[in-house]
């Protein structure tokens, strides 16, 4: 063939394939544009028929260019919403999704069909709240789905889904799981439109934070994960074959299936990692260890294994089995360069937790042993249950303390001490039913030294010689002994020494001496609810049953001693303001506690006490035992309202009436006082000053008691505004916001006016005497109930009694007033009464008025009726004429007392009774 019939040949050749490349290159560009219109539709009505929710983006593109060979739509700046209840909320935003179109499709298909999606940038939120729904819920099932009329076929056929530089944030409120995935990197491949179908991926996350119930557990972890996972839409369900996971340098092997119920999930997860490298094992802990680990030379073989099999239902509290076995063989562990590292770890620990139930839980450590030099712990222990366990521990010991501290990097403690111990337990520890294990063991610490971050000084020399023993099982055959126990604090020692035997009866023989900065060792081990300060030094000696102390042979008991106390504070969540001992020596002697001058303080009342309690050792050991004592108490000035109780109580009510629309909310109530009630003590009391509920008493005296949560007060006396009250009455506490009263009121020589003026309670009740004058005496019982405030419910009042007057002049009270228009006569506007006895009844928010007699003027009227608590009237009046009264005029007054009615007649309407609701 001649040169110039090959360069033709070639030419041509050229040509055409300069043709055909054009002409691709052509319908590369061309065939987009063409099926655009179609396309967008196509996607439009997919969206309509699939999604639940709301999407949107800016624009829309086709190429094939942009995953090239795959001719892709793209959709930018996309944003899809979640479902209910998050409808208003982003569920899923990327700045692409590039949908993969089947090009066949567009041609010879009535539908596109989509085979691949890819998102990338994308922020992908997932939200579930407390009740467990969720806001993923956005593909329609096949029932809301409209059908097309080639129901045959589908728009959406996956083969491929791909996320690029995109996060996840997964936030479970019912499960408290929350999880971020930061830098996502995910392929996925499979025939995505089959029903059921295998998902082939491969995940990359740059950063993983995993965090539970509020506590981190996962921070800033790499993962790089193989997956091969079977889905089931229709059931939407995943079932984990095979997958291998990389937790930054730590390899784990992760099976399992979960599916999503209607209210919940099912999960079956099998997580292990066979024969790791303990330091490969930490890179995947918690941050707070990753810390640690940086300055730990960390050795040994590792095997773990997770298991999470059953229902997650939060609304019926069903909840999954959990298994956590942790094994570790010749473990080393060498804390910022130790001197005397901890070698020969071994830990064998298999836990059970059944339906996530604390009662159910199994902690089976079959070993758990280490060695420092010559040294060693060496334990095994089995726990099944937490409120009543069932226990199963050997524990040996003889290790220094500080050594294996510092070895091991435990932080903000420091811990010394020679600690040797040898102690077998077996059995179950159940309070109610006086259970203790089988036990038979001694634990000895010698130059014990322990500081806490709670405070900044150690509590040093502590030494602790203790044996336990228990042959039955039971708490009568419990025996302790602490021979001997000492300890500084704060440079003062403290030395006891206690042998404690039948813990159903405790026979106790303990020895203390030393003094305590109460404060200070509070600081270390402090309680909710109560504080404690002050000084307490000791010099004591006590020794007897608890079946004696309870019964009262003290002649059985040997306690004496003293008992020292100096600026002692006891501050309760029950007691708005703290208590101050200021000083005070107990002397103890048997089981009485007494003491002379003892100075306390609350608020601003001050108290001056001799006396004695009984019963202390039972008071304090059991909560049954009952506190006795007899005091005589003195006091310069005691403010009775600085005891209320502060627990808030939930009484706001709001009203909304149609004239009315404003809302009325009752205030908070304060609380009443409540009495303990395991106290039996009997007070006889003076005190020269006595604030109650804004009275001011002067000179009171009087017995006071206080038994199983009653007060009762016999024989009190006080001044009040320069008139002498009796009063035996009686006050229990019902909740913190109820009591119950009642009281026997003796008052002679009651000056109105002066009452009026310095009586805020009889104001209130009396608003009628403001310009009334006289002398009154009174004889009352009464009986009910205080609410929150401590003011009495009028509705729940009953009782009686008689209020005597004598020169007391009525001024500008409106009944009178009513009278004397009524009967023309000025003088009954301002009657001046010489002597009365006026007896009353209370009942149902009603008191009765029984019939009296008085005169003046000439005139001589007869009262009686009723009057309601609150200030309605129905009273019956005859007027008696000049010069004897045998003619009368009969008159009613009803009204209230602000506007009373008075009218010609007998004919009145009973007042309506309140009775009381509680």
């Amino acid at each position: 063939m001649s040169t110039n019939k090959t360069k033709s040949i070639l030419i041509k050749t050229a040509k055409y394939l300069g043709i055909t490349f054009v002409v691709i290159m052509g319908l590369l560009f061309l065939t987009p544009i063409v099926f655009a219109d179609k396309i967008k539709e196509q996607i439009k009505k997919t969206a309509n028929e699939k999604l639940s929710a709301e999407l949107n983006y800016s624009d829309v593109s086709v190429s094939f260019f942009h995953h090239f060979p795959s001719l892709t739509l793209t959709l930018n700046d996309l944003s899809l919403n979640g479902s209910a209840p998050y409808k208003n909320e982003k569920f899923i935003t990327a700045k692409e999704v590039s949908f993969g179109i089947n090009v066949a499709s567009l041609i010879f298909s009535k539908e596109v069909k989509i085979d691949q999606i890819y998102l990338s940038d994308s922020f992908i939120n997932v939200k579930v709240n407390a009740k467990g729904e969720a806001n993923y819920n956005v593909y329609k099932s096949s029932s809301q789905a409209s059908t097309t009329k080639d129901s045959s076929e589908t728009a959406l056929k996956l083969e491929r889904i791909e996320i690029i530089n995109s996060k996840i944030i997964y936030d479970d409120l019912s499960t408290k799981v929350h999880f971020d995935a930061f830098g996502f990197d995910y392929l996925g491949k499979g025939d995505l439109n089959k029903a059921v179908f295998d998902l082939y991926s491969k995940a990359k996350i740059e950063k993983l934070n995993i965090v539970y119930d509020g506590e981190p557990y996962l921070m800033n972890k790499k993962i790089d994960a193989d997956l091969i996972t079977k889905v089931n839409v229709n059931s939407l369900s995943f079932y984990f074959q095979q997958n291998n996971l990389k937790i930054n340098q730590l390899l784990v092997d992760f099976k399992g299936k979960f599916d999503f119920l209607k209210d919940g999930y099912n999960m079956d997860f099998v997580i292990k990692s066979d024969n790791s490298d303990l330091y490969d094992v930490f890179t995947a802990f918690p941050p707070k260890y990753i810390t640690w680990l940086s300055k730990t030379e960390l050795k040994g073989n590792t095997n773990l294994l997770f298991t999470l099999k059953g229902d997650y239902i939060a609304s019926q509290n069903i909840a999954p089995d959990i298994n956590l076995d942790v094994k570790i063989d010749s473990g080393f562990v060498n804390y910022n360069k130790s001197a005397f590292p901890v070698s020969n770890l071994n830990l064998d620990i298999k836990t059970k937790v059944p339906s996530l139930n604390p009662d159910l839980v199994i902690v089976d450590a079959q070993n758990v042993s280490l060695n420092i030099n010559k040294d060693y712990l060496k334990s095994k222990f089995y726990v099944k249950g937490i409120n009543t366990p069932e226990i199963n521990a050997d524990f040996k010991a003889k290790i220094d303390l500080e050594k294996l501290i510092k070895a091991l990097g435990i932080p903000d403690i420091v811990l010394k001490g020679s600690l040797a111990g040898d102690v077998k337990a077996n059995g179950k520890f159940d309070q109610k039913n006086k259970l203790f294990p089988v036990t038979n063991g001694v634990l000895d610490l010698e130059n014990g030294y322990l500081k806490t971050p709670y405070y900044p000084n150690p509590i040093t020399n502590i030494t602790i010689k203790s044996k336990i023993v228990n042959q039955k099982g039971t708490f009568d055959d419990l025996k302790v002994s602490l021979k001997p126990t000492q300890f500084t604090f704060e440079g003062k020692p403290v030395f006891v020494t206690a042998d404690l035997s039948n813990f159903n009866d405790l026979t106790y023989d303990i020895k203390a001496k030393g003094e305590l900065d109460v404060k200070k060792i509070y600081k270390v081990f402090s309680q909710k609810g109560l504080n404690l300060d002050g000084f307490v030094k000791a010099d004591l000696v006590l020794k007897g049953k608890q079946s004696d102390a309870e019964k009262g042979n003290y002649s059985k008991l040997y306690n004496k001693g003293t008992l020292e106390l100096r600026n002692i504070g006891i501050a309760s969540e029950y007691l708005p303001k703290k208590f101050i001992i200021k000083e005070g020596i107990f002397k103890i002697n048997q089981d009485k506690m007494s003491f002379n001058n003892f100075l306390a303080a609350y608020g601003e009342s001050d108290f001056k006490m001799n006396g004695y309690l009984q019963n202390v050792f039972n008071y304090v050991t059991t909560k049954t035992g009952i506190l006795k004592g007899s005091f005589t108490v003195s006091s310069r000035y005691i403010n009775v309202d600085e005891f209320m109780s502060s627990t808030p109580a939930n009484t706001s009510v709001t009203e909304t009436k149609t004239e009315n629309p404003a809302p009325k909310t009752e205030a908070k109530q304060s609380g009443v006082i409540i009495i303990p009630t395991n106290l039996n003590l009997q007070f006889m009391a003076n005190a020269q000053k006595v604030n109650f509920d804004k009275l001011n008493l002067q000179n009171a005296t009087g017995s006071l008691s206080m038994n199983k949560g009653k007060l009762s007060m016999q024989n009190t006396g006080f001044n009040l505004i320069g008139c002498k009250v009796g009063m035996n009455a009686n006050y229990q506490a019902v909740t913190p916001q109820k009591a119950n009263f009642d009281f026997n009121l003796k008052a002679s020589d009651f000056d109105i006016k002066k009452a009026y003026n310095e009586i805020e309670v009889f104001r209130k009740m009396a608003s009628a005497a403001e310009k009334a004058q006289g002398i009154v005496s009174v004889d009352y019982q009464l009986k009910g109930r205080l609410n929150g405030n401590m003011d009495p419910v009028y509705p729940s009042l009953v009782g009686g009694g008689t209020l005597s007057i004598k020169d007391v002049k009525m001024r500008g009270l409106k009944m009178f007033n009513a009278v004397s228009k009524q009967t023309n006569s000025e003088s009954m506007k301002n009657p001046d009464l010489s002597k009365v006895d006026i007896r009353t009844t209370i009942k149902n928010n009603i008191m009765t008025v029984e019939r009296f007699k008085f005169k003046f003027a000439g005139f001589r009227p007869r009262i009686e009726g009723t009057t309601s608590l609150d200030g309605k009237l129905n009273l019956k009046m005859r007027l008696g004429l000049p010069p004897l009264g045998i003619f009368g005029i009969p008159l009613t007054v009803t009204g209230t007392q602000n506007n009373p009615k008075v009218k010609l007649g007998r004919k009145t309407e009973d007042l309506e009774e309140t009775k009381d609701s509680e």
